[in-house]
């Protein structure tokens, strides 16, 4: 008998009678299909251990196992195979019964050869209809996976959504995702599990060492029932059945990796899962790796906000702290008024930030007393100057709007440019309230500090006039909360 070719469709043909079994074996070859012969059902299940078929004709009775208990084994060795029924003792209740247990077709002796053949053609067309439809599946999953990776920057974004992807995709128990500490170590970011409240308490822990070892020994990463159980500080329960563990690398570096877990026993991981999974461990190394780039950015972008903001706050030993004060008042105000997170964050930016075109004002600002008209005059340079430093910076532009223009009145009386009402963006409106009610409750070098009462006052005294009167309502109603928990929290507060 020739070999299979691994292009060909694969057919196994079983039946206790030789003349059946070589005339359509004969015959199945000349339509171009490989096909193998078992005169039994335990002859069958040897060519079904060493070869994959993709249909498998059966005749119902014959002697040490019939068709039917076949017909189970198949569906358990070879899920993907379909399986056709022969027999010359059929009735109506025999044949509903083989397609009830997964039959894709059923056929009455005496037969005619070309009916088998078209039994056979119609049946591997359906089988190559569904492959490719489940391969069009698998990019279309592959690619929606893909994209929902790499729509974030946030290394929790990318996390939640690597292991979701991968506790679905390969049909697993759990997913653990593990990543590089930074100091030569792993430690475990993320674990998911199936909807089974219980899984999470149940499904193990993985042995950091065991893992890196065998990664870095190129060991095979699929392993199942006891050849997986090294892998664990901490055995899941009912057991390990199966384990598929994928590095996340970039170049040479190893950034961590994702392991996931089968503790169903008929569910082992396969060859076609792992590849699947490296193509989602693939795109999950360049996300992490991005996260980890644009979270040092924002510590950059911080650190620069916060120098920037010192170095303001060391020109005037009087406003000391002035700028984290009023960062504080503006962020609290952006989430009274409904503001959502990342504009919250660029308004506490832009306040910290909000008087740094003071270092171009050549004046003395600890002067006691009144400014001269003069002095006035070149301190209201101060926000244009704000705008000028952070112009060329590209990351600090949705600043500059709170920076340039949070000496705007509501009235329109305001500088630099005497906008008016809403014309003045909401940063610089929130930040105008935030800066006052800090300058009037701190000591400056021409006059003590005034109450908490007294200036809560003012500032609603000037609500529709100084302030946007939508903004000042929340910051009156709301401050004395916010007194209290400053106090709660072991902060010093103005009286």
């Amino acid at each position: 008998m020739n070999p299979i070719s691994s292009d060909q469709p694969r057919v196994l043909v079983v039946d206790d009678e030789k003349f059946i079994r070589d005339i359509l074996a004969d015959f199945l070859t000349m339509e171009g299909y490989a096909v193998r012969t078992a005169e039994d059902g335990a002859q069958a299940l040897s060519e079904l251990s060493h070869s994959s078929f993709d249909l498998v004709i059966s005749d119902l009775k014959m002697p040490k196992m019939g068709g039917l208990d076949l017909l189970q084994h198949v569906g358990h060795l070879q899920p993907e195979a379909l399986t056709v029924i022969m027999t010359g003792f059929g009735t109506v209740e025999t044949a509903i019964d083989a397609m009830k247990q997964g039959a894709y077709d059923y056929i009455l002796k005496p037969f005619k050869v070309e009916e088998i053949v078209h039994v056979v053609q119609r049946g591997l067309e359906k089988k190559r209809l569904a492959t490719e439809n489940l391969r069009l599946r698998e990019a279309l999953s592959l690619y929606k996976v893909s994209e929902a990776i790499t729509a974030s920057l946030s290394l929790d974004d990318v996390v939640s959504t690597v292991t979701r992807s991968a506790l679905s995709e390969v049909d697993a128990d759990a997913v653990f995702m593990w990543l590089a500490d930074g100091e030569g170590g792993f430690f475990e970011r993320l674990r998911q599990t199936r909807d089974d409240p219980g899984m999470a308490r149940t499904a193990g822990r993985l042995d950091p060492a065991a893992v890196h070892t065998r990664i870095h020994s190129d060991a095979p990463l699929v392993l199942h029932g006891s050849d997986a159980v090294p892998l664990f500080s901490e055995q899941p329960e009912p057991g390990v059945v199966s384990t598929l563990t994928i590095p996340l690398r970039m170049q040479t570096r190893l950034l961590g990796w994702i392991s996931v877990v089968s503790s169903t026993p008929s569910k082992k991981f396969t060859e076609g899962q792992r590849k699947l999974l490296s193509i989602i461990a693939s795109r999950a190394a360049a996300a992490i790796e991005n996260a980890h780039l644009y979270e040092d950015l924002q510590a950059t972008f911080q650190q620069t906000i916060q120098s920037l903001a010192n170095t303001i706050d060391k020109m005037d030993r009087y406003t000391a702290g002035h700028s984290q004060r009023v960062a504080l008042y503006a962020s609290r105000l952006g989430r009274w008024l409904g503001l959502d997170e990342r504009e919250i964050e660029i308004v506490r930016q832009a306040a910290l930030m909000h008087d740094i075109g003071k270092v171009g004002c050549v004046m003395n600002l600890n002067k006691p007393g009144k400014l001269s008209a003069d002095e006035y005059e070149s301190f209201q340079l101060h926000p244009g100057y704000g705008k000028e430093i952070l112009d060329p910076i590209a990351f600090l532009q949705p600043v500059i709007p709170g920076v340039h223009l949070h000496h705007e009145r509501w009235d329109g009386r305001g500088y630099p440019l005497r906008l008016e009402g809403n014309n003045i963006p909401l940063i610089a409106r929130i930040i105008s309230v935030a800066d006052t009610y800090d300058a009037m409750t701190s000591n400056r070098a021409y006059r003590r500090a005034l109450p908490h009462e007294v200036t809560v006052g003012e500032i609603e005294r000037c609500s529709g006039t100084q302030f946007d009167p939508d903004i000042a309502g929340p910051f009156v109603e709301r401050i004395d909360r916010l007194r209290d928990e400053l106090v709660a929290d072991g902060q010093s507060i103005p009286e």
